[in-house]
């Protein structure tokens, strides 16, 4: 199941997000470096401008002062050469945060189940991609260091404060602590709000996709007017939760300039006050105040990284929800020997459902013998694409097992399961390459052959005149989702690649529905190709693909039931069992 995000702060999977930075810790460990020397600088300042005030100023003594201003611009200089090295170690660090990270996501994503994809919408994940992980980029490569430098800053300022006038020091720290309790209260509310915002990022993200990925449909039925509709309710509700996350982020900086001000108003009162009765120096009012603004200002920076920690923090939990989910279906063991009877596939008191739904497949039990071609008819909705995606292990059955050529689907590895099993799919997926590539895409037996054995290869299977059909041949290179090519050539491209594998099961889930029936000739003319050991499994409305199958089921109402003839198959077609 998916875990949802929660208002707590997981820190296990924070602690994950920081093994990320595994290769940069020594540049950040120099970066830490820089900052306790930069802000230790920072602190010595105040204190040798009101020792200059105290001892030179007063009684007119210009060489100390002359002298305390050179240590204070060597310090200052110091301080901006250890500045500009510290930008240096951590500009990149976000980058290469980012680069890990994106690959990492991208990389567990191809081996997540497909019940994963059932339940996300590819507009999200995108978004997950490029929008969370940006938060992440932003938060190591800006606020970290800064943070940190806050924190040191503020702490070193606050014992400066107690050690030159403790009682003064104390009353100054008072609105420190009313930030403190007001900034755990609300960091929940923050985050919560945050999270919102890119959950509705990714809301709309989905949107655009799903509007772009279907336009086609979208203009023939004239229904742009729908998807404008559905667009702007999902802009909307991301426009509204954006406000709501600015005003969240903004509500902590003008809390802090509110109380630094008081901080500063107690300090200047106070301060005259010890002032007249002889307890304090103007010197040390001036270096007091300095180490007010030095504890207060980080502090009101510290308003704005924590909300930039807080859309990190959301941002993680959206992206540490695909990286922990469970990984491709786990192979099990099973020591039974391969066997090479007939019963190629055979399904034992399978039972299935998709999560939350009701059941699919019940108690379904049938086997598939070598050599022979099997159909799957029944209405829509029945579970035909169901039980052939249990064949081909895209699912896994919530009861009872599943055997390929006598052992357990689930003991197969993932690499010799696609290579016995073959699916072909109504929209066949091309990648960007060239015809030839795309042939012999993943096909591990003609893994790094040359150009010329590859060609060999097609002209042994008798399919050199297929590729004479395309512009220039094997060479032709394909665009973005094939779109210079016809559904019918894609098909083509699909039955050959299928047939070079020569699988021990081929699935055709409506593989022939949307082409015409010359292509549909050509493309049966590439099926018996296949090995005649190959069991052939059609899915199809068409009736005259499955005339001549060995064999049909009638799937619908979660049973599957031998047909018998192909006249008795079409009778329950148009009389069949209602679905329940």
């Amino acid at each position: 199941m998916t875990k949802q995000p929660t208002k707590k702060i997981n820190f296990s999977a924070l602690k994950k997000l920081f093994v990320l930075l595994r290769e940069d810790y020594s540049r950040l460990f120099l970066a830490f470096m820089t900052v306790i020397v930069t802000t230790s600088l920072s602190l010595l300042a105040p204190y040798i401008f009101g020792r200059a005030i105290d001892r030179f100023v007063s009684v007119g003594d210009y060489k100390g002062v002359f002298l305390s201003a050179g240590i204070l611009v060597v310090a200052y200089a110091i301080t901006f050469g250890f500045q500009y090295a510290q930008m240096n170690l951590v500009g990149g660090v976000g980058l290469r945060v980012l680069f890990r990270l994106r690959n990492a996501i991208f990389i567990k994503l191809q081996v997540l189940p497909i019940a994963f994809f059932n339940r996300q919408k590819a507009g999200d994940l995108i978004s997950r991609i490029n929008n969370d992980t940006d938060k992440l980029n932003s938060f190591f490569s800006e606020t970290l260091v800064r943070f940190i430098g806050g924190v040191f800053m503020i702490i070193g300022s606050g014992i400066f404060i107690l050690a030159i006038q403790p009682k003064l020091g104390l009353a100054t720290l008072v609105p420190a602590l009313i930030i403190l309790l007001v900034t755990r209260g609300l960091s929940s509310w923050v985050k919560t709000r945050n999270l919102a915002s890119l959950q509705t990022t990714g809301a709309l993200s989905g949107e655009v996709q799903e509007s772009l990925d279907n336009f086609k449909v979208i203009a023939a039925f004239h229904r742009r007017d729908y998807f404008v509709s559905r667009f702007v309710e999902m802009n909307k509700a991301n426009f509204t939760a954006s406000v709501q996350t600015g005003l969240a982020n903004g509500v902590f900086s003008p809390l802090y300039d509110a109380l630094s001000a008081m901080a500063a108003l107690i300090v200047i009162t106070y301060g005259i006050y010890l002032i007249s009765h002889d307890q304090f120096t103007i010197g040390l009012l001036l270096s007091f105040l300095l180490y007010v603004e030095r504890f207060y200002m980080p502090l009101r920076q510290l308003a704005t990284l924590w909300s930039s920690f807080q859309q990190a923090l959301a941002g993680w939990e959206r992206v540490s929800m695909i990286l922990e989910n469970s990984e491709e279906l786990p192979i099990i063991s099973d020591n039974r020997t391969v066997v090479s009877d007939p019963a190629v596939l055979e399904f034992r008191h399978v039972h299935f459902r998709y999560s939350n739904g009701k059941e699919v497949l019940h108690d379904a039990h049938f086997s598939l013998q070598a050599g022979k071609t099997y159909a799957l008819v029944g209405p829509t909705g029945g579970g035909k694409t169901t039980t052939a995606s249990l064949m081909a292990r895209l699912f896994d059955p919530v009861e009872g097992h599943i055997l390929l050529q006598g052992k357990d689907i689930r003991s197969y590895s993932l690499e010799e399961r696609t290579q016995r099993i073959g699916f072909i799919l109504q929209e066949p997926f091309l990648f960007h390459g060239t015809i030839l590539e795309n042939l012999f895409f993943g096909n591990t037996e003609y893994a790094g052959k040359d150009e010329g054995i590859l060609r060999a290869v097609l002209h042994d299977h008798g399919f050199d005149g297929l590729l004479s059909r395309f512009e220039r041949g094997g060479v032709l290179t394909l665009t973005a989702a094939a779109t210079n090519l016809s559904l019918g050539q894609k098909q083509l491209i699909a039955f050959m690649r299928a047939v070079l594998r020569r699988p021990d099961i081929l699935i055709l889930d409506e593989a022939t529905a949307n082409i015409d029936t010359v292509t549909e000739k050509l493309l049966q003319e590439i099926v018996d190709k296949l090995p005649s050991t190959s069991t052939k499994v059609i899915i199809a409305h068409r009736l005259n693909t499955i005339q001549n199958a060995d064999e049909i089921f009638f799937v619908n109402g979660a049973e599957i039931t031998a047909a018998g003839s192909f006249e008795n198959a079409l009778d329950l077609l148009m009389h069949g069992k209602r679905q329940s």
